[in-house]
Formats: structure tokens, sequence, C-alpha cells
């Protein structure tokens, strides 16, 4: 076969999903588990399968794109690189310094709330300079001080140095000179220095995401010319990109230098899908919820756009990269399920993942999971799991539960697995909450989209916890996420500290700082395989009050008649929403940001939908659900025989090859003309 083929695969911490879309527009895929021990093993198997499977030579691929979660797992697991600091004298200890606040001031044994495993007192070091807070030069660098210092750290066996100098957001001379010696000297060196990765005030975050990056820097680097060199030998000839935090695509060559920016890669892509499924679906306000094997990431969509911060946490440690707003908690299906020592029902964090998986998965697993509650309670085919790739053993999720949790709290198996449900599904609905609430959102007027493996199995549970009415699952909600990268733009985002306050009178200056950011993005877009012919720029703001210790991030408009009058009055509104009240005091610009754009699609299956002509209802199966006294009798749909048109009533089961949806009692399905399935109560 010689169709040309464009490639998307994203690794999850259970599944790595593989879809493809031809000429035509039309969507395949399939779902493979993640090798744990080194993900770019399922990529490469992805591509025998889709030579051997789909009868595409792999030198058809015409585009290659990937989500990834290894510089998050290497954070979360800490296998990241041996770091050290290079730092202004007298503040070697900001990273373990911090803010001084304790978001948990009660608990009996403390730990830390600063990421010093980054880089440990012994690898920070301290080097005679001093820039002030206006970009004067103060103390000049002592060249022959720091190339000590570096030659200590080298000595010490690090494999990345983390350059982080006072105000060098106003004057990266100093960075910029280190950064010269230390390549010339040493130039198998890893290097991330603060003016480059985040130029912008606040010395302890500006370490923190400084170290962040060195940390992840050499895994991503090899990771991905692992990746490259494995295509190369495949017969790949794609040009490769990858997604990063803020929801667009970069090349790979750009990636390595900005490794930071992939935490939230996955999710990222699974907010780019469901902005599209919804619209499709005609909706533009949505609530994502992403379930996978080990996490649930949940997000927000208003108006069509997806929410995005200027500064995620990773672990808990705040990491400032402009990300999609995802919540993530440690509550998928391979979630493990167990008894605290007060004798009380628990669920996750911690997860059975891939290998072993679920105890159903029959891989030596004895941990009873979220899965494994789902087979009692009904809701899943053990003969059509993943598309029937997978066959489960619903014997070893009986034996789990019971002999973990439904002997120990003296209960029936059923009992417990609807238990594990529950407090799951109440965790989810927390995590929607905080998403929704914190942004000064009410949930109940948005509608839920499901995502991933078991985000359908949840969805409707979820719906009734939270008073919501409606639920969109589209029609590849267990791949969306890796269909979403096949529909991202190409984007490419730059900043600098401006600090000087919302003036008409500054406007000179904004203007010279966005051609600066511009040139910046410019560049980034040059190193791109695939030239766009011309980008959307939009630019952004982070505004506070005089005084005030946090910004917001709101839109500017610098070609408008007065762009500082609009500045300020979106970020009143954006204060009043997000703190409740807003106030017209003088306020401040902290940072500039400008963001280039090219490419991306409004689609993500071009193709009509059209069913398979064959009767939608293939039987019953008793299910347990909550609020329920017995078992109740559901019929079992599969999702691609239902036609536009078509409507049931719940308790409903509808099965396809990426997910299962489970319709509770009260609910009805319909069908919309673009294979969406509409749930209302």
């Amino acid at each position: 076969m010689s169709e040309a083929l464009q490639v998307a695969v994203d690794i999850g911490g259970t599944f790595t999903d593989v879809v493809g879309r031809d000429a035509s527009g039309r969507l395949r895929y399939f779902k493979i588990p993640t090798t744990r021990q080194d993900e770019s093993l399922a990529v490469f198997d992805a591509i025998g399968r889709i030579r051997d499977e789909w009868g595409v030579d792999p030198k058809y691929i015409e585009r290659f794109v990937h989500g990834t979660t290894v510089a998050t797992n290497a954070v979360l697991e800490r296998r990241g690189a041996k770091v050290g600091l290079i730092t202004t004298q007298g503040f070697k200890d900001v990273l373990e310094i911090g803010r001084q606040m304790r978001h948990r001031m009660y608990d009996v044994i403390l730990t830390s709330e600063t990421p010093s495993f980054l880089i440990p007192g012994g690898l920070r070091k301290e080097v005679p300079e001093r820039v002030a807070a206006d970009g004067s030069i103060v103390t000049a660098l002592d060249e022959e001080a720091l190339m000590q210092r570096v030659a200590e750290l080298v000595a010490q066996d690090v494999d990345a140095l983390a350059i982080c100098f006072l105000f060098s957001f106003a004057n990266p001379q100093h960075e910029q000179r280190a950064k010269a010696l230390i390549s010339a000297a040493y130039p198998d060196l890893t290097l991330a220095v603060s003016h480059e990765v985040d130029p912008a005030f606040r010395e302890y975050e500006r370490t923190v995401v400084t170290g962040f990056d060195a940390y992840v820097k050499p895994v991503i680097d090899r990771y991905l010319s692992r990746l490259e060199n494995g295509l190369e030998k495949s017969g790949v000839q794609a040009p490769f990109q990858v997604m990063q935090s803020r929801g667009g695509l970069m090349a790979s060559k750009v990636a390595r230098s900005r490794p930071v920016r992939l935490f939230l890669s996955g999710p990222a892509a699974g907010v780019i899908g469901a902005q599209i499924a919804g619209k499709a679906a005609g909706t533009e306000d949505l609530i994502t919820v992403d379930i996978g094997g080990t996490s649930s990431d949940i997000a927000l969509i208003s108006k069509g756009k997806a929410m995005i911060r200027s500064e995620g946490l990773i672990d808990g440690y705040p990491v400032r990269v402009a990300m999609v707003d995802v919540n993530s908690i440690g509550a998928g299906g391979g979630s493990i399920a167990w008894i605290d020592g007060a004798g009380g029902l628990r669920v996750g964090p911690r997860s059975a993942g891939s290998e072993p998986g679920p105890a159903c998965f029959g891989r030596g697993g004895e941990q009873p999971t979220v899965t494994d509650a789902s087979i009692v309670l009904g809701y899943l085919n053990p003969d059509y799991f993943a598309g029937g790739s997978l066959k489960l053993y619903p014997e070893k999720s009986h034996e789990a539960i019971m002999e973990k949790i439904a002997r120990p709290l003296g209960m029936t198996v059923e009992q417990a697995a609807l238990g594990i449900h529950r407090i799951v599904n109440a965790q989810m609905a927390e995590g929607i909450r905080l998403v929704s609430i914190r942004q000064g959102l009410d949930p109940r007027k948005f509608t839920l989209m499901p995502l991933g493996g078991g985000g359908a199995v949840h969805i409707v549970p979820l719906a009734h916890e939270l008073s919501i009415s409606r639920v969109v699952v589209p029609r590849y909600p267990g791949v969306l996420s890796a269909a979403g990268l096949l529909a991202a733009p190409i984007e490419h985002e730059s900043s600098l500290a401006f600090g000087k306050a919302l003036d008409a009178g500054e406007i000179p200056a904004i203007r010279a700082v966005l051609d600066t950011l511009d040139a910046q993005c410019a560049e980034l877009m040059r190193n791109e395989a695939t030239q766009p012919h011309s980008s959307a720029v939009r630019y952004y703001a982070d505004i506070c009050y005089v005084g005030q210790a946090y910004s917001i991030e709101v839109p500017l408009l610098p070609d408008a008649d007065d762009p500082c009058g609009l500045l300020l009055e979106e970020f009143l509104q954006a204060h009043a929403r997000i703190y409740g009240y807003s106030t017209r005091t003088p306020a401040r610009i902290v940072n500039l940001r400008a963001v280039h754009q090219a490419g991306g699609q409004d689609s993500i299956d071009s193709s009509a939908y059209q069913s398979t002509g064959e009767p939608p209802l293939r039987g019953q199966r008793s299910i347990l659900v909550a609020g329920q006294d017995g078992p109740a009798q559901a019929d079992i749909y599969r999702r691609e025989a239902m036609p536009a048109g078509f409507e049931f009533q719940g308790p409903a089961i509808v099965e396809q090859a990426d997910t299962t949806t489970l319709v509770e009692p009260g609910w009805q399905g319909r069908v919309d003309d673009n294979g969406n399935l509409i749930l209302t109560r």
C-alpha cells in the first residue's frame, strides 16, 4: 500500500495509543501495552503493526507526532540527571528555602515542600557576581572562581549544570558569559541557563524551573535521540514533532533544547482533541476527564478555549511553564484499592500500571484495582477489552477483591467493588470542582466529556455526583489524546520580564519587547521541518495590582486604539471572576508573552459518520450501580453499529474498541449526525 499516512503515538502509563489518518481524513487506531522499561520500544512496535496490519510501508508515513510522559516520569520516579547549580554568591540555598509556606501545616511528620532533590546542597556552588534589579552591574563576574566551581562539580560527576544568577532576566550578560566559558571548556556538559529557560522575576521559581530543565534535559535528549534513530532505521522519513504542555507541537530538535516544556504533553493533546470534538457536538463549555490506567487528568474548556495557566505543578512542586490547566490525580483504571491503618477503604495513588497491571490482566498482578472492580460490577466485557486485543480474567478480579478488600471488611465482593468505584468517583469529582470553582466557574453549567480508556465508564456517575445533566462521548474517546496530536498546531511561545506600570506612556517600551519576542518565536519556527507559510500571532501580559504578589495572564492587543485600557478591563474582569472582587487601583505589567501558531485542524476525522448497519443491540448483562437495591439488567450496544439519530434508555452499556460507556438508570442516549454519543439526564 502506498497511501500517505499521518501517525500519532501517545504513551500512557498502561497503554500506548496509536492513531493514523489517511489522505481522505479517515482515522484508524489501536492500543498496545506500554513498555515501562523503555517506552520507545512501544513506538517501534507500533511502526511494525502499522506495516503488518494496516499494510502501510513506513516510508509513506508523511508525519509523525508524539505525546510523551518521559519528562514527568523522570521527576515522579526520581531518575533525572545529576545536576549542579552555579548561582550568585549568597543565594545557593534559594532552592531549599523556597517561599517559607507550608500547605500541610498539621502533619505529624513534616516533609520538604521544595524540590531540593533536584540539586542537593553539596552540588550547589556560589560565584562572586551581582546584577542589580534595574540590570546594572554591581559586581563583575569572577571568571576564575566560576571555572573553579565548575571544575569541582565536574569532579563530582554531574551530568548537567543549571546557571541561575540574580536578576539575570534584567541583564543576562553574566549568564551568557558563563555559558560561553563552560561550553568551551566542557562541550559535552548539558547546560540550562535561567534567562533562556524562564526570563522572569522571583528567584525561587526561576531557580526551580531551571533546575527541572537541567534535571530532565539529558533524559529527554537520550529518549528523543533513541526515537529519532529508531524511526530512521524503521524507514520513517517524516518530520518528528512532540507535543508541549501549552498544547502546541514543536520539532524534536526544539524539544531537546526546551525539555521543561514537555510536562503534561499527553494531557495537553487530549484537551486539543476535546476542543474539536466539543465544537462538533455543538458545545464549547466542557470539562474533560481523561482517565487512563495510572491517573485522571481533568481540564476545563470555556467558550471553546482551554484554560492555560502560567505556572503548573509537577509532583506538587511549582514549575513556571505555560501549561494547559490540568488537574492530575492518582486515580485511574490501574489504581490499587487498599485498606489503611484505621480500617478504611482507600483507592490510589499507587497504580498497577501495565506491568503487572490489574489482577484481571493475568500477568501476575495480585492487588485489586479500579478495573477489577469494573469487571465485578459487570461494566466491562472480558472478551472485548481494548477491542479484544487483551483478554481479561474475571475470576482473578473476584479473588483479588475478596482477599484484599471484601473479607477484611466483612462485606461481599460486589459491595467492595461498588465501594471502590464510589471512592474513586468522589476523588475525581473533587478534582473537577478544583479545576472549575478555582476559576470562579460553576461546573453545573458545563458538559462533561470523557477521554482515555476508562473515562466513559465513570463519566455518568461523575455527572450525577456534580449535578451535571449533559455528557458528550466523542467518537474516539479512548484515543482522543493521540487524535488531538494530529489536529494540534505548531506553536512557539516566548516571554520576557517587563516590570513597569500599566500606563499608556509605556506603549513604546511594550512594542519594543514584543518585537524581540516575535524575533525569538520566528527563530524557533524556522527550526520546524515543515515550514509554515504564515503564523497567527497572539500576545499576552501578566498583570497584577501594585504591591500584589501574583499576576493574571490576559490577552494583549497592541494594535488597538487603547491597548492599555483594554488590558486593564480584561484584568479587572479576570480578577473579579477568580478572586470575587476587583478595584481600579494602579496595576503593573509583570511579564509580556508572544505566542506564534501555525497549522492545526478543526476536525479529527473528516470522513462522514456511518454505522456498520448491524443491529446495535447485542444482548443484556446484569450490572450493579450505586443507589440501586439489587442488580439491574443493562442493554449491551455496539457503538459502531448505532446509526445517527439512534436513541436508547439506561441502564445500558455501550461497547467500542477503545472504551466502554456506562449509562445508568435515569439517563438516555442519542447519537448525533457526527457520531457523538449525547447522554442526558
